[in-house]
């Protein structure tokens, strides 16, 4: 296909709104068409993200009204970036907009809005009502290697944790590896905190540290319990304990369980080969992966070990591109009728 999909970013300074930015600066058929930010209006995008001003010499953000008039074309994409509980009301105003124009507008989400299919699921855990709650049924919520087709016309991002805890849990449920009872223990990088320094994301609290952080009641932890029951059967018990490195970018992710009955290592890394074959970006590996061999790039490394008795199993993605910005360009790429890897198979720097 040549055809150029004009494509708008709503919420464009924080982390994934700068990758989101780079990525379709460089994509073969995403031509950026305006990106809002309501605090930083009027401002040049390279003010934000200076690394980006080669290819953005002239993009400034506009205000979310600006971007909604930009809607012109037939066609068109649309990445929101908006915060939690914010980003289902923006989109309910973009698509009204889309509508009035007679626009087919294409929308991932990387918030967690879009992410539970019950509003009341929403609330429960982010403590305030959902913004948009008769769009529920619009979107689907799921990595795009566990899903085929496409599941709807619009798609929720699980988002970095969640991206790498499925990765390894929906293969052991779904082949019923393993009993239901799992154990994550994920450790991330600075920039998954957001770009708004924080007590325990400043710089000098992270170098040469690490920490846990809400322990066993981390929020992501029931958006990644229904996701494996719709697309398994199996509600798993997940206990989730998520740390915080002392690294920029990037997620180890350990996943734990009792095996249902004796396999080897070898065994087990082959069925985990088979479930992703043919997946572009993910790799099971030999041996243990390294967050040093996925950062900066869209792909995911697997490595799988067992006691005999039960199965470890590590994940490593970076969490601003597989785990956010990618991903979503990924599903953006299938809901459009494009290659799925466009504009996203560089590898990984290796030194980064």
């Amino acid at each position: 296909m040549s055809e150029r999909i004009p494509t708008l970013i709503v919420g464009g300074t924080g982390y994934v709104a700068g990758e989101l930015l780079r990525l379709v600066a460089g994509h073969p058929q995403l031509d950026l068409h305006g990106v809002s930010s309501e605090t930083a209006a009027g401002t040049a995008v390279n003010t934000a993200f200076p690394h980006l001003a080669p290819q953005l010499k002239a993009e400034g953000f506009i205000t979310q009204a600006d971007l909604a008039a930009r809607m012109t074309a037939p066609r068109m994409a649309l990445f929101a970036a908006a915060p939690h509980a914010v980003s289902a009301g923006v989109i309910a105003t973009m698509l009204e907009a889309a509508a009035a124009r007679q626009c087919q507008l294409t929308i991932v989400d990387v918030s967690s809005d879009f992410r539970f299919r019950d509003a009341a699921d929403f609330q429960a855990v982010y403590k305030t009502p959902h913004g948009a709650p008769e769009l529920l049924p619009l979107f689907s919520c799921a990595l795009p290697e566990h899903v085929q087709g496409i599941p709807g016309p619009h798609i929720g991002h699980p988002g970095c944790f969640a991206s790498s805890m499925l990765a390894g849990m929906v293969p052991m449920l779904k082949l019923g590896l393993c009993e239901p009872q799992v154990y994550a223990t994920g450790i991330t990088g600075s920039t998954g905190a957001g770009r708004t320094p924080t007590a325990t994301t400043h710089h000098p609290e992270r170098h040469s540290n690490l920490f846990a952080y809400n322990p066993l009641r981390h929020r992501h932890a029931p958006e990644v319990v229904q996701v494996c029951a719709q697309l398994t059967g199996v509600t798993p018990e997940l206990n989730f304990v998520p740390h915080s490195g002392p690294f920029a970018r990037g997620i180890h992710m350990t996943l734990q369980a009792r095996l249902k009955a004796p396999q080897t290592s070898d065994q087990l890394r082959d069925q985990f080969a088979s479930f992703y074959a043919g997946c572009e970006f993910v790799r099971v590996v030999d041996g243990l992966p390294r967050i040093k061999d996925v950062a900066g790039s869209n792909y995911c490394h697997i490595g799988v070990e067992s006691s005999g008795s039960s199965v470890a199993v590590m994940v490593t993605i970076d969490n601003l591109i597989k785990g956010a910005a990618g991903g979503a360009v990924q599903w953006m790429n299938r809901l459009l009728g494009l290659p799925e890897a466009a504009g996203l198979d560089a590898p990984a720097p290796g030194w980064i």
